[in-house]
């Protein structure tokens, strides 16, 4: 299992009316940090003839980020199998898990817009 990690840095445009991180930005940071994974690691062939959607986010909000903090931010996937592929999203400050997440994507072919069964090829640039 191949793990990505990107550092973020809390802005103020990542804070809602309390003054912490807004629900909605972590969801877009899992996000982020599933299309950064793809883009380092698929070729350009790759991204010329597949994309993922997404089919099923959940998130667990186990902690609290604010102004200034330093998050890292971890994702692995998980599982592969036919068209779906499980990634896990954690997020931690100061080694603190506060963040968790399982998103379920669908491997999609692009000229036919369909799912396609996930190939080896595909499944082994996460191992």
């Amino acid at each position: 299992m191949q793990i990505f990690t990107k550092e973020i840095i809390v802005s103020e445009s990542d804070l809602d009316q309390l003054n912490h991180v807004n629900n909605v930005t972590y969801v877009q940071w899992v996000q982020d940090i599933a299309e950064a994974h793809w883009l380092q690691n698929a070729s350009d062939s790759i991204l010329e003839n597949y994309f993922w959607v997404l089919v099923k986010h959940t998130i667990e909000y186990k902690g609290q980020a604010f102004l200034g903090d330093s998050l890292i931010v971890k994702t692995f996937v998980e599982s592969s199998e036919g068209v779906i592929s499980v990634r896990k999203v954690e997020i931690f400050k100061d080694e603190k898990l506060i963040i968790s997440s399982e998103t379920k994507w669908c491997f999609m072919d692009m000229k036919t817009k369909r799912p396609t069964r996930i190939t080896p090829q595909i499944a082994t640039l996460f191992n």
